[in-house]
């Protein structure tokens, strides 16, 4: 990214605030409409890494940490579940759903543009697919992740925003809670997010799993 493409972009971001996402969550729509579904399925959140109430927590401890600026958001990293995945820019489609990443490429997130970059205080959010027709996709084992784990996310300024999770959690479509989900909790978080609980050829996947993760540093 050319530092003019840099500033273009950050106009950009600065006209379409956070509001624009809280808007689509709290009218009750949900990140990815659809899946594929395979005979095992994904797994699913275990019980203890469930966060139960807002404040979802307990959190990781930042006192003294110094948040980042903006930039846009460029790869992430899950070693635990082995990703290591290209970031793409997504926004909302026509029905005012967030964008999903192209379902063909099966090793490809998304981050939401036109909110928080990873790093910034606020609520980031990354989303993508958990499996297309050829099998498997790059958050497939999103549901198998466990607090104390950590999500790295590199970020277009060279810098790399380290997050601890917090807590797992899988959530119906039609009953998604997105003030608990988007929430503003006064550090910078991230939320990784991808389909998730029951499938069925006629409706897809029944539900989302969110990953909650709070910064615990950079480099």
């Amino acid at each position: 990214m050319s530092p003019k493409d840099f500033s273009l972009f950050e106009a950009a971001r600065r006209r379409q605030p956070w509001g624009a996402l809280a808007l689509v969550m709290l009218s009750g729509l949900a990140i990815m409409r659809n899946g594929v579904g395979f005979e095992s399925g994904p797994p699913q959140p275990a019980a203890a890494a469930r966060p139960v109430a807002r404040p979802v927590g307990p959190a990781p401890t930042t006192a003294g940490l110094q948040e980042l600026p903006f930039a846009p958001a460029s790869r992430i990293r899950i070693p635990a579940i082995r990703v290591a995945a290209p970031i793409m820019d997504v926004g909302l489609d026509q029905n005012g759903w967030i964008a999903a990443p192209p379902p063909q490429d099966a090793n490809l997130a998304g981050w939401y543009q036109n909110g928080i970059a990873p790093g910034q205080r606020g609520t980031a959010v990354v989303v993508g697919h958990v499996d297309n027709t050829a099998g498997p996709a790059v958050f497939y084992g999103l549901g198998s992740l466990e607090k104390g784990q950590h999500v790295e996310v590199d970020r277009y300024d060279g810098r790399v925003a380290v997050f601890e999770i917090y807590g797992v959690e899988v959530y119906q479509k039609d009953n998604f809670p997105g003030v608990q989900v988007y929430g503003d909790t006064g550090q910078p978080e991230l939320r990784v997010i991808t389909c998730g609980g029951g499938y069925s050829r006629a409706r897809g996947y029944e539900g989302n799993v969110v990953v909650y993760a709070r910064m615990v540093g950079s480099r």
